[in-house]
């Protein structure tokens, strides 16, 4: 290619990438990869109303492996100029040279590779300059330290906007490429009432920013959530009911996803081992995966390796119908790509009992806790045991009655799974893991 600037166009990384191959087969490479991408950026910080942070990113680069036979190297840059290319490539055959054979190195299997490559609908660039971002950032904060006079401090507004583009080939012939876009708004208070002193946050992300939380709904949500957290109390240690809201559920079934990826499971550092075909889950509960869904945060028509992603059923009624792999993990363990180098992509979380709104589930969870916030990362992921710093509140007949603070909810994973009594129609759409509230049946909940 010539010298000129590259820029963040699909086809100037495709060429890129085409580059790279290219090299590779001419120095001798029996198989190679490589991927690159370039992404600008937008971030603005406000707090009190002044601008802390104001920052533009423009980053790219271009990552290389090899393979000689079995064995394997690799190498990155950031310059994607053709003298910095021919460089990564160079050392990453100088490092396949050295390394040791592995028999599951490899690229991934060619019948397995996309071949229709779905238009996903997922760029929507934001032409929003640093004035606008400001303002929308002060606007955010302003309602929410206007909602209330106890809302005394912030954290700050923030909005963010990223446009990017990636492209990604290897020597069995798949080169592709496509661009992408996320935005985001966000904001976090203080709520004071005499000497105490409570903080909350809301946020909004989307690929398309006209889908975003309007910023002022966004401040007053932050505000509101502070201002709920005033006057907690301690209570005494118990087992009771605990309600996870849709904006945590996540997090919760987070640990399942890495207990079922090849990772874990060849390292035999899972505790899920040998779960296929078994139940880990109510058995009212289902994880489907969607990797096409328009717009959505996880949606990719073909993962790390250019494997085709499509939809599947991770669990059905609670039973494991298929593990997170890619094509080393698939290898390691005598299975076969599931299209998951990079990830899960938009796990569609349900239960056939039904969608509960979630005044429903609070009513269903009669006396006990929810939570709102969790602190700490006190999860093995070898033995299932869980452990986290909490607040949130304590219910009773299935109405709220006060905040709760400095607790420790903890149980065993493989257990609170099993014990999920409900899922919520309440779903929180903004992350890989799409789920409603989640309800589980007892956890130990420490206190005083």
């Amino acid at each position: 290619m010539s010298k000129h600037s590259r820029g963040h166009d699909v086809g100037d990384l495709k060429a890129c990438v085409a580059e790279v191959l290219g090299l590779a087969r001419r120095l001798g490479a029996s198989q190679a990869e490589a991927s690159a991408s370039f992404d600008t950026g937008l971030s603005v910080g406000v707090r009190m109303r002044s601008v802390e942070t104001l920052e533009y990113q423009r980053d790219q680069g271009l990552g290389v492996t090899v393979y000689l036979g079995k064995r394997k190297g690799s190498a990155s840059t950031t310059d994607l100029q053709p003298a910095a290319i021919e460089e990564s490539v160079r050392k990453a055959m100088s490092l396949a040279r050295h390394a040791a054979e592995d028999d599951c190195a490899g690229l991934a299997d060619p019948e397995r590779l996309a071949r229709d490559i779905p238009d996903l609908d997922l760029w929507h660039p934001w032409s929003m300059d640093a004035a606008a971002a400001i303002d929308l950032a002060t606007r955010c904060e302003t309602a929410a330290l206007e909602h209330d006079p106890r809302i005394t401090n912030s954290e700050g507004a923030s909005v963010g906007s990223r446009d990017g583009a990636r492209a990604y080939g290897n020597s069995h012939g798949f080169l592709e490429g496509y661009r992408s876009s996320s935005h985001s708004l966000s904001c976090a208070v203080l709520a004071s009432d005499g000497s105490e002193m409570e903080r909350d946050y809301e946020f909004t992300t989307a690929r398309d920013p006209v889908e975003l939380m309007a910023a002022p709904a966004v401040g007053r949500e932050a505000a509101t959530r502070a201002l709920a957290r005033l006057g907690a109390r301690k209570i005494d240690t118990r087992t009771a009911p605990v309600l996870y809201p849709a904006r945590l559920a996540r997090g919760l079934l987070a640990p399942l996803v890495g207990a079922l990826s090849g990772r874990a499971l060849y390292r035999r550092a899972s505790f899920l081992l040998d779960s296929l075909g078994t139940r880990v889950l109510a058995d009212h509960v289902g994880i489907d995966e969607r990797p096409h869904l328009p717009k959505a945060l996880a949606s990719a028509p073909y993962d790390g390796e250019g494997v085709a992603t499509a939809d599947r059923q991770l669990i059905e009624a609670g039973v494991v119908r298929g593990y997170v792999l890619g094509s080393y993990s698939a290898r390691k363990l005598g299975m076969q790509s599931t299209g998951n180098a990079g990830g899960v992509y938009n796990l569609v979380v349900s239960s056939s009992a039904g969608s509960p709104g979630f005044d429903e589930l609070l009513a269903e969870l009669g006396t006990g806790f929810l939570v709102t916030e969790l602190m700490g990362s006190g999860i093995n992921p070898v033995t299932g045991d869980y452990s986290r710093g909490a607040t949130g509140f304590w219910v009773e007949g299935g109405r709220i009655r006060f905040p709760v603070s400095e607790v420790t909810v903890a149980g065993n994973l493989r257990d609170m799974y099993r014990d999920i009594i409900a899922i919520g129609g309440d779903v929180d759409l903004r992350g890989a893991i799409r789920s409603g509230s989640i309800l589980v049946r007892e956890m130990t909940i420490a206190g005083s």
